[in-house]
């Protein structure tokens, strides 16, 4: 997947098949829309794009409202991982700024789209809206078509539990620590990636691996403290993990138990990718606390997956 941070700079992309959104959560309804980017980039012998933007617009629009409270599923760093595992060709990364907000939807079209892209197609989800005060939508796409010369195309909305699929659903589910049903609306595992050091558990269990991982991003959703069955990836092995979940002050402390020992691990980052939640928080000034980790820890290296 290549990788560009101006519509300049992406100038001269072989027939493009587009669209645009903020994608965070990289969900089952946005894995649809790149796979149909996909088909039709075939069709017309072309590449799949998508037009994203850092930081996410409710973060600029309003920075003392909802855009303060907001809390991302991805970071950009893993937003861009599960998009190229998703199959995008290009990813155009556009820095969302005030000044930007006041672009009309017509002038996004016109100038962006046509002008420098050359859209073949236009490709959005259900109910999209862009431009300013969210103006534009498929309606208005389908009758610009023929004067900035693309072919526009809505995709219908996906339903898991005879939902809607949203990343207002996943926020909710991921925080409420119902990791399985935020996993079905993913269409994947939810994953957290940062930096790691070894550290020694604050329990007495033999023959794995203690790995902390310190999120400091404030913007990045995380589940609730308690005990998580997670794989443990590196570059080149995933394991079978526990992982515990603290808040610590400020940041959230991620302690990540590898059922391996630590001279199988190699580098400074790690990605977690969730499947169940196995045990709330943990008050570890109780006497039975050890206990409790035990049976999350026997529990876990028991599942299947």
């Amino acid at each position: 997947m290549k990788i560009f941070r101006s519509f300049e700079d992406a100038r001269g992309i072989r027939n493009p098949v587009v669209t645009t959104g903020s994608f965070d959560g990289v969900h089952i309804g946005h894995k649809t829309i790149i796979s149909r980017l996909n088909m039709l980039a075939s069709r017309h012998g072309g590449e799949s794009v998508l037009i994203t933007f850092d930081p996410h617009p409710r973060k600029v629009l309003y920075p003392d409202t909802v855009g303060k409270s907001l809390k991302l599923i991805n970071t950009l760093e893993e937003k861009i991982f599960l998009l190229e595992t998703a199959g995008l060709q290009n990813l155009i990364i556009i820095e969302f700024t005030t000044e930007f907000s006041r672009t009309t939807s017509e002038q996004f079209v016109k100038e962006y789209l046509h002008d420098i892209l050359n859209a073949k197609v236009v490709v959005v989800g259900f109910n999209h809206h862009f431009g300013f005060n969210k103006e534009g939508d498929y309606r208005h796409l389908w009758g610009w078509r023929k004067k900035y010369s693309f072919e526009a195309e809505e995709i219908p909305e996906q339903e898991v539990y005879n939902e809607a699929v949203s990343s207002t659903r996943i926020r909710k589910a991921i925080s409420e620590g119902y990791i399985q049903r935020a996993n079905a609306y993913l269409d994947s595992y939810y994953l957290i990636t940062g930096p790691i050091e070894t550290c020694s558990p604050s329990y007495n269990l033999e023959g794995s691996c203690c790995l902390k991982m310190t999120i400091t991003n404030e913007d990045k959703l995380l589940p609730p403290p308690g005990i998580y069955a997670v794989s443990a990836g590196t570059r080149k092995s995933i394991f079978k993990a526990m992982v515990i979940i603290q808040r610590i002050n400020d940041n959230h402390e991620i302690t990540a138990e590898i059922l391996q020992p630590c001279n199988n691990f190699t580098g400074d980052k790690l990605t977690l990718y969730f499947h169940k939640k196995v045990h709330g928080a943990l008050n570890f000034a109780e006497s039975n606390v050890s206990k409790r980790i035990s049976n999350a820890r026997t529990e876990i290296s028991e599942l299947i997956y």
